[in-house]
Order: C-alpha cells, then structure tokens, then sequence
C-alpha cells in the first residue's frame, strides 16, 4: 500500500497546493484528474471543459458518486425542514387576518405541514426504503415544493390576477436551495431548478398580461421590467446555487479522499500490527513480547531510575522439554556445501515449526543442528508430556525423508523430561527465548544419552503420560555419565503397532490437511528401535512430500498455511484473531492488484464512518457547537475551509445582480450605479486579499503575508466575512433609502409618488428579494461558524425589517392600497409579508448553517482521527524495528520487515574472512541454585541478565561498530566481527581497491580487544559484587562463514562454517581466565601488538590436534583499552 508522507488535505485544483501523497491503483501520478479523455460527459457538462472534475476511473467515480448521495441524502431533511416553514409562513399570514378567504390557503399549508412532519420523522428514522429514497425522492421533494408555491398563487389570487412580483422570492429561495440539498448531479439539479423558475416566470408573465388586458393603467414597459427582474433574481439564485453546489462537491471529494486514505491508513495500521506481532511472537512468548512493548513506550527518564537492567523472566511449573538432535550432522554437512547444508536445515527446522504448531510446542531455540521445544508455556497444558512425545515422534517421522534423499545415515535422537523452568530473555541486545533451569539440562542430557530414532523419557515425563505410550527401559545411565551421578530413571517409548491417532513413524504419517484429508498411511515392518527400514524410508519418500522431500503433508502451501492457523500455537493464544489478520493481509495485497475490491473495501469504510456519530463522543455546547476543549476547538479554527477566495465571489455575483435587478426597476436611480461601483471594488479587494494565500506566486510577498493572517487568525477572518456582507447589504439599505428620497418626496408634496415613471418607489417588493440574496450570500461564507453566519443574518433581516417599518412603511402602504384597488382578494400588507419571509427565510439558512457546522466539525474529527491513526503507524513502525533491530541484524531486520516470508524460504549471506568468538563463564552453573531464598534461581538469572546487558553496552562503543552480537546460549556470548551487509574495511563500506593486510584484519584486531574489554567488565562486576567469575573464550579468525534466518516465521539469525565450529571447540577446551586462538589467528593479531603465551597442543573433535594459543593482553591497547575517559558501563572508579 502507499505510504503517506504528510498529513494535508486532498486538493481538486491548481487552486490548492498539491502535498496530497495518496494515488489511486490506476492514476499513480495524481489523485483527481480532469476527464479530458473520455467521451463521456464527467463531472457538470455545463461548466467549462477545464473545469469538470472527476475521479479517475471511472469505477471510483461512480462510487464517488454514491458516497455524494448518501452524503446529500441527510440534507434532504434540511428541504423538508424549509418546506415546514414555508407552510408555517402561510399559516402566520392566513392567522394574522380572520377572514374566509384564507381559511383554504391556511387548511393546504396545514396539511402540508403534516405532512412534511411525517416524512421528516420518517426519513430521520430510514424507515423509508433506500431505492425509494435514493431514486424517487429527490425529485417528489422538488415537485412537492413547486405544487406549494403554484397552490399558494391558485389559492391566494383564486379572485384576482397575481401581479409578477408576487412569490418570486420564495421561488428563488427554493430554486437556491435545490443545489444546497438535492443528492443529484448538477446537470439534473439545474435543469430543475431552471424548469420550475422558468415555468414560475412563465405563469406569472401569463397572468401579468392577462390583468394587463382587464386594465388601462398597468404600463406595458414596467411589466416588462418586471419580469426581466425576476428573471435576473432567478438568474443569480441558479448561479449562487452552481457555485455553492461545486463547492460542496469539491468538499466532499476531499472527504471522499480522506475517507480512502483513512482505509489505507487502517489497513496499513492492521498490517503492521499483525507484522509487529508475528514477528514478536515467533521469537517471543505473547507475555514477554507484551511486556516488552510496555517498557519500550515507558518515558526514558522512568527507565534511568531503574537500579538494575530490565529482566524478562518468569517461572513455568509442570511443562514438558525437547531436545532434539540430528545424529550424523558431520557426515551430512561434509557432504555437502554450506548453502546446501543451511537451506537443507532451514527446511528441516521450518517443517518442525510447522509440525510443533499441533502438539501445541514452543520452540525455544535451534543451537547448530540442535533443536528444542516446550510444552505446556506459556500456557499451562495438562497433556504437556503426550504433546511432547508426539512433537518427538513427528521429528524421528520427518528425518526419514532427509536419510532417505541424501542417502546418509542421518537421524533424530530425541529426549524429553518434564519439570519445571525459569524462561525469559537476558542481555539488551539480540533478544532470544531462552529457559533455564536444573529440569532443562536434564532434558538435554536425556538427549545426549539417548538413542537414534527414539524418543528418551525420564521417570518425571512416564509420570506424566497416565499411560498413554507404552514405555520400555531406556538405561540412559549407561549412555550418559550425568544421568547415572543423578540416579535417574529413563524410558523409551514403544510405538504402536496399530498406529497412533496423531500419527507416529511407520503408520499414519504426517498432519492432517486443513480438508480433513490425510495422506496415505506408509506401512512396513517396524525395526525393533523404532525408526525406519530403509524399504520405509522410500516409501515415505514416495508417499508424498512438499517441493523439497522433507516429509511434507500433501497438501499445498497455503493448506499447511491453514494448519498454521487453526492450530492454537501457544505464541498466538487467539486463533480466531490470528487468522483474521492473516485475512486481512490478504485482503491487503488483493486490495493493491485488484481495484475493484481496493473500491469495495473503501464503500464498506465509507459506511462503516458514515454510521458513526462523531459529535455524540465529543463534548460540544449544544447551542454554539463549539469544542468544549479548547485546544480541540482553538485546532478547528486553524482548519478552516479553503475556499473563503470562491465565497467572496459570490459576494461579487450576488452584489452584481442586485444591481442588475435595481438598474431594471429603476434605470434612472443614479444611487444605485454609486454603491453597485464602490462596492465591487470593495469585495474584490475583499476578494484578492483572500486569494494571496492560496496563490502566494502571484501576489506580492507583503500581502501573502497579510492574506495568511487573515487565514490563521480566527477574529480577523470573522471580520473579514463580515465586511463582505456589510457591503452588499450596505448597497441594498442605501440604495433603498435613496429611493425613499428621489422617488418618495415628489413633485406634489406628500401626494404620493409620481404616476407614470415606474421605478423603485411603486415595486418594493424587490428591495426585499435583494435582502433574500445577501442572506443568500451569507450562506455561501463556508469560513466562518454559523454563530456568526446568524449574527450576519439577524443584521440583516433587523435593518431591513426597519427599513420596512420606518422609512418605507409608506411606500409599502401606498403599493398596498394602489393594488387593492384593482383586486377582490384579501392581501396581506406587503410590509409584514416581505419582513415575515425574510425572517423565516433567516431561520431556515440558519437551520442548515448548523447543519453544515455539524458536518464539517464531524469530517474535522474523523481528519483528526486519520491523523491520530497516521502517528500511530509512525509510531508502531518505530517499535517494530527497534524490537526487531534488538531481534535480527539491521539489514536482515530490514529484509524481514514489510513484507510477509514463507516458512521456507531462506535468507543467506556468506562472507569469506570472519572472526568468531564465545565466551562463557564456566563457574555460573556453581553460582546458580534454584533455593527460595534466590527465588526459585530468578536472582541467579538477574545477575547474570546484568553481566550479560554489560557485555551488550560494550558493543554501542564506536570501535566496535563490527562486532555483532549472535546470541547467548546459557551464559555463553557469541559475537562475530565483519559480519555486515557489505563487508569492507573495518567490516564497513564498500571498498572495492585492494587494502593492505592492516586494514583487512581490523574486524579481527577489533574482537580481540572486545574479548579484552569483556575480561575488564567482568573483573569490574566482580569488584561490586564480591564475585569471582571468570570468563572462557574461544576465538578463531581468517575463515568463511554463512549467516542467515532460519525459518522465516519463527526468524533464528545464526552463522555456519568452519570458523564457527573451530572457536566453538576453542571455548569448550579452553581455560578459565584465558582466550584461545588456533595458530593462524594468533599470526594475524600478533602484526597489531597482540601478546600470546604458546599452550600446545590440544586436541578438537573433528579437527585432531591443533596448536593453540592464549591472548594475553597488546603492547599498544586499543582505544577503549587505554581511554581513561571512557569509563565502563556500571564502572565503579577507584577515586569515587
């Protein structure tokens, strides 16, 4: 999947910066594209070719498409909401005047308001049917408000002609609020609006003329005006609406894009969660991973008070230990290469994990070509000992096909003892599971003394069994020196004749597929110890292994796969949950191939976010919906939209038509030529100011930076939308008041206005529809909070509502009274009627302010909660390669992390000149005991943890950035130098000139002084703890080694070769207080000032005789060495 480089808002256009980092499958080089290429019509036809967006492909489009549908589908109860009080607005005025002939406009708009109650609790409920709702509804909701209106002209002048004037403004309130609630295109929405505000012109153009022909004084010129002002209001309540309608559009494409970066976001949260935890838990026990990831996230000053170095170990009664030992490895590994040898164990030891998964075994750890496993940890079993005998027999049943391929006298030799262990991890560095304890070196002893092809059993483990194996007498004692001291008893077991339920060697081999299917069972004639003939080892062979004949089921991979997973492995308590990350990794890699679930899988997000209700979590103030926290709300502020520069143009639209609309009414009123000219030059420079933040290249520096604190600065862009409106309304208040002066105060006095001129004084009605626009234009500011949107508006219907009553109330009579002379109808006085349906349309903007308010600071949330799970992922990705840096290597770490490795495959890297070193400290097994008063032996443990965290601190020293760190085994330490991704000089680098001897043995010279400086922290340990431990270290150099993981599941870093097995041999004849080195190591560390002391001859197994060395110190120390400014870790200074 995609990773995300910032956090910042999806932009449509070259209007927004472009650091959205999220690509789509098929449009990698952008989120959103212009659709230039396809035939089909994408976006709004109407709007110019540059200016349709649309996603890309057109899968994603459609589902687009949908997302904008359900989205606009809530502010379908925002219509009905206007729909109710334009009935309630009837009923005020009906109310307001006792007569008959309201009582039928006052009994529709009562059952319009029932109705309109019904439908909004049924669609506030979604009882309605979603086809219903999605296809049929949009469009009933728009007849049904155009059947109001014409209903109210039939009823309302059912005796007299309307006059053009009449409901235009409620038409143009309707016809806006289309394109603010319908969930349809704007191609449909306009053609709608355009047929209802066409077919309202039409009918009152009609009845217009009509009363024209019945009167003499009706001008003919002023008709005229008329409905070319209400065309022009019309006009620019469509134009306002298409704007307001592309904006919403491109918020919701943002929203739709952060919805999909939130899926990729979550998946990739999932994804390395479920890396996080099946590395962690492949190595380590879920208890110890989880406490461990508990003091990773700890703060680091709570980590520094700590007085000793943290432990990870914990006390197991009543389990079950393995060891397991393959028998003729030599003859085996001389057979063959290293890479050969390796890739044959790491199959091996991988189809021992996959068989440890059934009999429910921990595998604790491989040791050459040593392998051992618990039962019964971390979870207690009380079938642990019959887990084990069968995870013993299953390993006798897989080498059958190693000995059978390589025809080699290869074999399993398997013991197992039951009691009970410390396990954990020790040191800070290369953390591996381990188990200690007087049981566990009995089980390897019962290895030791074992006999091929048979599982060894002590007395403990028989007593555990409750007869389910039939044992024979195994007289280990005679085999092995430590269980004949210890006087134990032990025991072989019997493998039945007639097969064993869970299978064993010869009859019913191999697991069962995750089909229920087994393989064929291998019969043969059973050889008195219990292994196989070589007749049988050909027929398991034939029987039917995996690629590489290592006793595999017959089932494919992704069938042993499945066994993996339904197997309750002690490291994955939870099945269920083990096999759901397994599928939605899955799921994670189809969703980046196949696009059509990438966009399922976002659909199902989209409606997972949708039905949420994000304000219901967080504390707002239910009146002003403010964050009740105030960094919360202080961080919203900041986020504000990005499209204050599209707002202020509405301004300007709206501004223009008023003017157009009061040049048509009165051409000759020279005020409205004055306002209209400092207006517009006042909101563009309104309008440009905002614009220099957005395009800071194209305005001077100087006003970017005014412009960007306008855009940061909460009060100021209040302020700044505040003037926007001021304006327009300030026009529409003076011009109104100029008219009262040029038109009102006339020729005769007080006689009335002039007869025959038209103009503003006999058409007041429009002044009120122009006041309708600038609420109109106070909706469109999507930068501010709908608090200040009411403020706006209540300015707004207060001064024109004032106007109305004081300085027009005669102009409105005058209009009302010439009008009733040519009707029979009851009118209601124009004064209170303009004034009630500029409040009600106030408290209907207000309705769906809130409701915008509600949804942006819901998006704002479910940004923050993208950005919250982004710095999640961050952070989980921190923890997940610290953990395994402290696991694996840096650069095997980096192979194994993101992405997902089979059991067998294999990483490897072999490096031609190598030094290798164990140290162990020999008297540690007489310092442990497991009485209480050492708490079962966790004290002993936490002792050793601290020697051994010192030994790790040596290696963050700049000289021995070469070294690393193997693994402990018990309380021996591995470490190899030069082992890195691309050994050069020093083990660093690429250099590819030659390099003088110097320079090509300095990773050898550097683990001779770090052998050195192990034997100086030890002495120092000693002098703090009153202790006489003493090292044994074996080192061997000028060799090649092969360094890889061993199972990729269950990763195990280790190195093979000769060198490794030659300084093993080193430390194991060694002598305490003393570092062995062969010859050839000795002639090469002796160039850089090495002292040695010769010892002889000594004999190693396999090798013969080999004359050896002990290293005794340089006659120029090292840097470390000889640097009194760097103290050791945990040093004790002579002075302090």
């Amino acid at each position: 999947m995609p990773r995300h480089r910032a956090f910042s808002e999806p932009e449509l256009s070259a209007e927004y910066s472009a650091d959205y980092s999220l690509s789509f499958p098929s449009d990698p080089d952008g989120n959103l594209r212009r659709s230039r290429e396809s035939p089909a019509p994408q976006g709004c036809p109407c709007l110019p070719h540059s200016r349709r967006f649309s996603f890309s492909p057109e899968s994603l489009e459609k589902l687009y498409q949908t997302y904008f549908r359900r989205q606009r589908h809530e502010t379908l109860l925002v219509l009905v909401v206007f729909s109710a009080l334009f009935d309630c607005y009837i009923l005020g005025m009906c109310a307001g005047f006792s007569h008959m002939e309201k009582l039928l406009p006052a009994l529709a708009a009562l059952a319009g308001l029932v109705a309109h109650g019904c439908l909004f609790l049924l669609l506030k409920s979604r009882l309605l049917p979603e086809n219903f709702s999605q296809k049929f509804l949009p469009c009933g909701l728009w007849a049904l408000t155009v059947a109001q209106l014409w209903a109210l002209l039939g009823l309302e002048f059912r005796r007299s002609f309307p006059e053009a004037v009449d409901t235009v403004g409620w038409q143009a309130f309707f016809a806006f609020s289309c394109f603010l609630t319908l969930p349809l295109r704007l191609a449909r929405i306009l053609l709608l609006a355009a047929a209802a505000c066409g077919g309202h012109a039409l009918v009152l153009g009609i009845a217009a003329f009509q009363r024209e022909g019945t009167r003499q004084d009706v001008d003919g010129g002023e008709l005229a005006r008329q409905l070319l002002s209400n065309v022009a209001i019309f006009a620019c309540a469509v134009a306002v609406g298409a704007m307001s309608y592309v904006m919403a559009d491109r918020k919701h494409r943002k929203a739709f894009l952060e919805a999909r970066q939130s899926l990729e976001v979550k998946l990739n949260l999932e994804e390395q969660s479920q890396q996080q935890e099946r590395l962690m838990l492949s190595i380590l026990p879920k208890h110890v991973a989880d406490e461990m990831l508990k003091d990773m996230k700890k703060d680091p000053s709570q980590k520094e008070l700590q007085q000793f170095n943290t432990m990870y170990m914990y006390r197991h009664e009543n389990v079950s230990i393995l060891f397991a030992d393959i028998v003729g490895f030599t003859q085996l590994s001389s057979s063959c290469s290293a890479q050969e040898l390796v890739k044959l164990l790491n199959e091996l030891f991988a189809r021992f994990d996959k068989l440890a998964a059934k009999p429910h075994q921990l595998r604790i750890k491989i040791l050459g070509d040593c392998y051992y496993c618990i039962c019964g940890l971390p979870e207690f079993r009380e079938d642990h000992a019959v887990c084990s005998i069968r995870m013993g027999l299953a390993m006798v049943e897989a080498i059958a096909s190693v000995r059978a391929r390589t025809r080699t006298a290869v074999d399993m030799r398997v013991g197992v003892h039951s009691g009970a262990v410390l396990g954990g991890v020790l040191g800070q560095k290369r953390w591996q599971y381990d188990v200690w304890s007087t049981d566990v070196t009995v089980a390897n002893k019962m290895e030791a003394g074992g006999i091929p092809g048979r599982v060894h059993i002590s007395q403990s483990t028989v007593d555990c069994l409750k007869g389910e194996f039939e044992v024979e007498p195994g007289e280990g004692g005679s085999r092995c020196d430590y269980l004949r001291d210890k006087g134990i008893v032990t025991y072989l077991v019997v493998v039945p004749k007639q097969g064993l339920r869970h299978g064993v060697n010869g009859v019913k081999l191999s697991l069962t597929s995750s089909h229920g299917v087994s393989p064929p069972p291998v019969t043969a004639t059973e050889r008195p110890n219990g292994s196989l003939s070589p007749e049988q080892a050909e027929a398991a062979e034939a029987a039917g292994s995996a690629s590489l004949e290592l006793g595999h089921d017959n089932d494919n991979d992704d069938d042993d796969d499945d066994d993996d997973a339904e197997a309750p492995n002690p490291s994955f308590p939870n099945p269920r949950r083990r096999l759901r990350l397994r599928d939605l990794a899955e799921r994670v890699a189809g969703a980046a191939q196949n696009e059509q679930e990438l966009h399922r899988l976002l659909n199902e997000a989209l409606l997972e976010r949708e039905s949420i209700q994000a304000l219901k979590g967080k504390s707002t103030f239910r009146l002003s919906l403010r964050f009740t926290d105030p960094d919360m709300e202080t961080r919203y502020s900041v986020e504000k939209e990005k499209q204050s520069g599209a707002a202020f143009g509405c301004s300007c639209v709206v501004l223009f038509f008023t003017a157009l609309v009061e040049a048509v009414i009165d051409p000759w009123l020279v005020t409205n030529y004055v306002t209209f000219a400092v207006g517009e030059v006042l909101l563009l420079v309104l309008t440009l100011c905002s614009l220099a933040a957005i395009f800071p290249r194209a305005f001077p520096k100087k006003l970017v930076a005014f412009s960007t604190w306008i855009d940061r600065t909460r009060w100021a862009r209040n302020t700044w939308a505040m003037a926007a409106i001021a304006i327009v309304t300030a026009a529409d208040i003076v011009d109104m008041l100029g008219c009262r002066r040029a038109r009102w105060v006339a020729t005769n006095g007080t006689s009335g206005p002039a007869r025959g001129g038209g103009g503003c004084a006999e058409q007041p009605k429009y002044y009120s529809y122009i006041a309708l626009l600038a609420l109109v234009a106070t909706v469109m500011l999507v930068q501010v909070s709908h608090m200040v949107k009411l403020t706006l508006m209540v300015l707004i219907t207060a001064a024109t509502g004032a106007v109305n009553f004081s300085a027009w109330e005669p102009i409105f009579d005058h209009y009302d009274r010439r009008r009733g002379q040519h009707s029979s109808s009851v009118l209601v006085p124009s004064k209170y009627s303009m004034t009630t349906m500029i409040f009600v349309v106030m408290l209907s903007f207000y309705y769906f302010s809130r409701h915008v308010e509600k949804l942006a600071r819901t998006l704002f949330l479910w940004k923050i909660d993208v950005h919250d799970q982004k710095e999640r992922v961050s952070e989980m990705r921190r923890w997940n390669e610290a953990l395994v840096a402290n696991m694996l290597p840096e650069h095997v770490a980096r192979h194994f992390l993101g992405s997902k490795k089979r059991d067998e495959e294999l990483y490897s890297q072999s490096y031609e000149e190598i030094g290798v070193m164990f140290a162990s400290l020999p008297n540690f097994a007489d310092f442990y005991t497991e009485e209480s008063i050492n708490n079962g032996g966790i004290e002993c443990l936490r002792f050793l943890n601290e020697i051994i965290s010192d030994f790790d601190a040596l290696l963050d020293e700049p000289q021995f950035r070469c070294i690393t760190k193997i693994k402990t085994i018990g309380s021996t330490y591995m470490a190899a130098s030069g082992v890195t991704p691309d050994a050069g000089a020093n083990g660093f680098g690429a250099k590819k000139e030659p390099r003088s001897e110097k320079e090509r043995w300095q990773h050898l010279a550097d683990l001779a002084d770090f052998a050195l400086a192990m034997k100086v922290t030890l002495m120092n340990i000693n002098y703090q703890s009153f202790n006489n431990f003493m090292l044994r270290i074996g080192k061997s150099g000028s060799g090649a080694v092969l360094a890889g993981v061993i199972g990729a599941r269950k990763p195990h870093y280790d190195i093979w070769g000769n060198t490794v097995n030659v300084a093993s041999r080193m430390e194991s004849t060694g002598v305490m207080g003393n570092i062995q080195v062969v010859e050839e190591t000795q002639q090469i560390l002796k160039e850089y000032g090495f002292r040695f002391v010769r010892r002889g001859a000594v004999y190693v197994k396999g090798k013969g005789e080999l004359l050896t060395f002990f290293l005794k110190g340089r006659e120029k120390p090292g840097s470390f060495l000889g640097s009194a400014a760097v103290p050791l870790p945990h040093q004790v200074l002579e002075n302090s």
